[in-house]
């Protein structure tokens, strides 16, 4: 594996490889977040790239009657869209045939025009519905969307938190990402009959909610779905639980399901959906636990399952299509129906979604996430 910083020169473009012949050496790009507060996660994606490329290398790959050994090019996008640009256009310098990226959807949804442009497709775990609605044929997912997790947030609470037909409040932080998911939550929760009393947004740094308490209150809302931050929703629990509000039950997104509510004792009920199903949640996920564990002494810590299974989908379709050129590989990746060695069926639709994407329910149980429930049909 080769890590990489963005100080290149455009010189690098002579590595380009033709798509008249089989290069020995076939480059994988992985662009995640390697600093920053997110590093933890970008690195998740990028060991189980490493395993699988490992894996992969050492049963050997036949393109067009010739073995080929894969190499990773990594690069740390920093969680940036702007940083994202220029490491995209890094590795469109160096020649990789495809990206295993972005986590953020701000910075893949920045970055999928550069890979566009050189017909290089672009496997993304961003949730985002923009990403895949620019309409490019390289850009591919390989999670549920928001579009999903918004719908799956509200249709929990309208259909298994409660019996009754209580009504519920929509809180968001203001951002772009948050407001975006709180609506198709909203939508969801009106499309199952519930009542939304209460729709309000906070900045993404808020933790004083003493305001909505007693509008929550007063209107006697049974269930909160908010976008808000772990940090946030551990300071509204504490504010509800001083006004003797536990009976108040709270689904949030993704960005909810962290550690720092699972560090806590909670005096009321918390939920949290996410695209991302943890690797025990599948079949074959505690093979794929126990090999991870074994090379990095540590179990996954995020995506590292969807990474590992996406190099094994483009090892796939590089030996299908008998060729490293972007064109052809993107065709044949939007072919295939692949049965991926830990997340079960990868398939792409027309839009380039995930087809048989799922989104898991989850509660704070016994210091982890337990998983509820997924389905891809909410």
């Amino acid at each position: 594996m080769r890590l990489v910083g963005i100080g290149f020169s455009a010189l690098a473009l002579v590595g380009l490889i033709a798509c008249s012949k089989i290069p020995d050496t076939v480059k994988i790009g992985v662009a995640q977040p390697l600093s920053g507060p997110l590093a933890a996660l970008g690195k998740d994606m990028l060991q189980g790239v490493e395993l699988a490329v490992k894996e992969i290398n050492a049963s050997g790959v036949v393109v067009d009657g010739k073995t080929v050994h894969f190499q990773i090019v990594a690069v740390d996008d920093q969680s940036s869209p702007g940083v994202g640009a220029q490491v995209a256009s890094h590795l469109v310098d160096e020649g990789v045939v495809a990206v295993i990226g972005h986590l953020n959807s701000g910075v893949s949804i920045q970055a999928a025009p550069i890979y566009a442009a050189r017909n290089i497709p672009q496997l993304a775990i961003s949730t985002q519905p923009k990403y895949t609605q620019l309409g490019f044929p390289t850009t591919l997912r390989l999670v549920a969307s928001d579009t999903i997790q918004g719908r799956a947030m509200g249709a929990y609470a309208a259909t298994t938190l409660s019996e009754s037909a209580g009504a519920c409040a929509v809180v968001d932080d203001s951002t772009s990402y948050g407001k975006a998911l709180a609506d198709l939550a909203e939508k969801s929760l009106s499309g199952h009959g519930r009542t939304v009393a209460l729709r309000r947004s906070f900045d993404d740094k808020t933790t004083e909610f003493g305001s909505l308490v007693k509008e929550l209150k007063t209107r006697s809302v049974e269930t909160i779905v908010t976008t808000l931050a772990d940090f946030q929703v551990v300071a509204l629990i504490e504010q509800l639980a001083a006004a003797e509000l536990t009976n108040i039950k709270i689904v949030g997104g993704d960005t909810l399901k962290t550690n720092k509510l699972l560090a806590r004792k909670l005096p009321l009920e918390v939920f949290a959906t996410s695209p991302v199903l943890e690797p025990r949640e599948f079949y074959r996920g505690a093979k794929f636990v126990e090999a991870f564990s074994a090379a990095y002494g540590h179990p996954p810590v995020y995506g590292s399952h969807y990474a590992y299974d996406a190099m094994y989908l483009l090892s796939n379709a590089v030996h299908r299509a008998n060729s490293v050129d972007g064109k052809v590989l993107t065709t044949k990746l939007r072919e295939l129906d692949f049965m991926a060695p830990v997340t079960n069926v990868m398939k792409f639709g027309p839009d380039g979604e995930q087809l048989y994407g799922s989104v898991g329910v989850y509660r704070p149980r016994g210091g982890r996430w337990e998983p509820l429930m997924s389905s891809d049909r909410w």
